[in-house]
């Protein structure tokens, strides 16, 4: 039928037609998840049990890798490495109901990672629902592993508890880090701020990556007038889960008192300027190469616009199984995701 002759309403029929399918298709995907790692926490289980009562070894562990692939020859996963990851998985969460709460919602293969690079449960748990929270693909939740963001998250000075009403402050906290790890660009000892501002948004997908999921990217030098004379925000965000402006100002050397009256100024121009009546007052993050702790504490006593201070690291490159994970800059203000369930890979 000819596009003009459709009868009215039949685009926004054939959106939600579309719509319904692929939320039918993701919970086919995540029931099947499901039930794949409440299989493999199982026959872990078993394996446990028959270690433990029987005396099974690394050979009984290959003849039931055999005999599995024999009897079930179109089925991927039971090699001898992934028992192995099996029979770990369920002595690293003996808790059936927690398995089928959560583990359940992760992929088998991010579970492998948490196995392989985590040791404390509480580290595990928490980058589980933070991968749950955010869609971290498996390269994402590595990369954030390696670079430490459990210990790293709430970490930055900040005056929020003063300047925010809770939760709003609790969330603006756990946002910033310190330090941000920037692993995708390095700098001479000669560079300026701007080039600085040029290295990450030449990386920019690598930059909201570490920024943190939320991020919205506004503009750089982004231009405000104010009494006939010319300021430039260095960075300039929204956060989607905040519902505020975030400001960045990048600094290449040592933290100095006086950069927080400028972003204090700068946030009450951006409230003035370009905060809509409901957004939550915007938030400034001064990034530095160094800092003092108790210079950056008292440089905020007194100062009641919400902003942070934290560090940065520089190192040399973002690894490209990393770079094919990140999405586009089309992409930005939208979570992580990773919609499509991994190969089998540790069926090697």
């Amino acid at each position: 039928m000819p596009r003009d002759l459709l009868p009215d309403g039949y685009d926004e029929s054939l959106r939600d037609v579309k719509a319904r399918i692929q939320q039918a298709q993701m919970r086919a995907a995540l029931s099947v998840n499901r039930e794949l790692v409440l299989l493999y926490w199982r026959i872990g289980r078993e394996i446990l049990r028959r270690q433990r009562e029987q005396g099974w070894g690394a050979k009984v562990i290959d003849r039931l890798a055999r005999d599995l692939r024999a009897a079930f020859p179109e089925m991927k996963g039971f090699s001898p490495r992934n028992l192995k990851y099996m029979r770990a998985f369920a002595e690293a969460y003996p808790d059936e109901q927690f398995v089928q709460q959560v583990a359940a919602q992760l992929p088998w293969f991010h579970l492998c990672v948490l196995l392989d690079k985590l040791k404390a449960p509480d580290q595990r748990l928490w980058y589980a629902h933070e991968a749950i929270q955010h869609g971290w693909s498996r390269n994402v939740l590595a990369h954030h592993i390696d670079t430490h963001l459990y210990a790293r998250q709430g970490q930055a000075v900040t005056n929020f508890t003063d300047a925010m009403p809770t939760p709003q402050s609790d969330l603006a906290q756990q946002t910033l880090k310190d330090p941000y790890i920037f692993d995708f660009l390095s700098l001479g000892t000669e560079a300026h701020e701007r080039d600085l501002e040029r290295a990450l948004l030449a990386h920019v997908r690598g930059f909201l990556l570490e920024m943190g999921t939320g991020f919205a990217f506004v503009g750089s030098q982004y231009h405000l007038e104010i009494d006939g004379h010319d300021f430039y925000l260095d960075l300039l965000f929204y956060h989607l889960r905040l519902r505020c402006f975030v400001v960045v100002d990048l600094k290449i050397g040592d933290f100095a008192p006086e950069h927080a009256g400028k972003m204090n100024f700068y946030l009450a121009a951006v409230n003035d300027l370009l905060r809509h009546p409901e957004d939550q007052p915007s938030i400034g993050i001064i990034l530095c190469r160094t800092k003092s702790r108790l210079i950056a504490e008292y440089a905020l006593k007194g100062i009641h616009t919400p902003m942070g201070i934290s560090s940065y690291q520089l190192t040399a490159s973002l690894p490209e199984a990393l770079q094919s994970a990140l999405p586009g800059i089309e992409a930005l203000e939208a979570s992580l995701a990773d919609a499509a369930m991994p190969s089998d890979d540790t069926d090697e």
